[in-house]
């Protein structure tokens, strides 16, 4: 409670740019979406523009909240409560930076996979990442190869990521990924598979890019590999 007490009593308005920046990274991690709001709303009135708040701010506390969780001192109910105030912040900031045409570090269409209907884990990765600086467009549950299919050709993503809980549904993920090959789709997308029954072996089987055991290694990975293939071509 005194820790609470503590933190109604800053006042954001007073902080430096510095202390500003790191209060966020501080309420980013304790999901205070009021404080994330107000502060970027401050750093927007004091002329910084919306990008930098973006990487400065939301994405680097968002980092910080990935290596938390990956590290097990963080927990998905906690990381839920930080992508919500990620995402307070990047309410008041997407239009500003669509006005100046800001491009996101690449973009992600993520689903989990036909036949399943868990989402808990895939949603966090789809938090995880627009937390990294991703423009993701979740497809939801029971996704069918159609349907993956349809949202590449729509937002033409530099990554597919498929999730999936059940191990009788696990082996939909290469039907996907036979599916792109066939299409001549597949060398133009990095493909990342998760999810509780899967494991390296069977990523690298069906011929993903990439195994993330967990939302924060996803997000890593996807950024990586972005890098690694841009630095490439």
């Amino acid at each position: 409670m005194s820790d609470e007490t503590a933190e109604d009593d800053i006042d954001l308005a007073g902080l430096s740019d510095e202390d500003l920046t790191a209060q966020m990274h501080d309420d980013l991690y304790d999901g205070l979406v009021e404080e994330i709001e107000e502060a970027t709303h401050i750093l927007l009135g004091r002329g910084w523009p919306a990008d930098r708040i973006l990487n400065e701010a939301l994405v680097e506390g968002m980092r910080m909240v990935g290596i938390d969780f990956r590290d097990g001192i963080l927990f998905v109910p906690e990381v839920l409560l930080a992508a919500n105030a990620m995402k307070g912040g990047m309410a008041i900031l997407r239009p500003l930076l669509a006005e100046t045409g800001a491009k996101p570090i690449g973009t992600v269409v993520i689903g989990t996979v036909k036949g399943d209907i868990h989402d808990i884990g895939k949603n966090l990765v789809a938090m995880m990442l627009e937390g990294a600086g991703f423009e993701v467009f979740n497809l939801g549950i029971n996704t069918d190869v159609d349907e993956f299919l349809a949202a590449i050709d729509e937002h033409n993503p530099d990554i597919v990521g498929m999730s999936a809980l059940l191990t009788t549904t696990m082996p939909y993920m290469k039907v996907v990924i036979d599916t792109l090959v066939e299409k001549g789709m597949r060398d133009d997308l990095i493909v990342l598979v998760g999810g509780a029954p899967l494991n390296e072996e069977f990523g690298e089987a069906i011929g993903a890019d990439a195994y993330c055991p967990d939302a924060a290694v996803a997000a890593e990975t996807a950024g990586a590999l972005i890098t690694a293939r841009r630095t490439a071509a």
